[in-house]
């Protein structure tokens, strides 16, 4: 079951166990689903934001 996250602190933290982070663009909003060994975390942000968070990322990451 998905865990939604909405600290982007913690979010990037989570990143450092992660297998990956895929991202999901829409027109209003960002997904980045983190992938860890037992859970997938998701964090929704806006498009000016994600970029932003995306740098700060230490895994692998996939656009959807």
């Amino acid at each position: 079951m998905p865990a939604e996250i909405f600290d982007t602190e913690e979010f990037v933290r989570m990143s450092e166990r992660a297998e990956y982070c895929a991202v999901k663009r829409t027109r209003d909003v960002v997904k980045l689903k983190l992938r860890t060994p037992k859970r997938l975390y998701t964090l929704k942000v806006e498009p000016a934001k994600a970029e932003e968070i995306i740098k700060k990322l230490q895994c692998e990451i996939m656009e959807i």
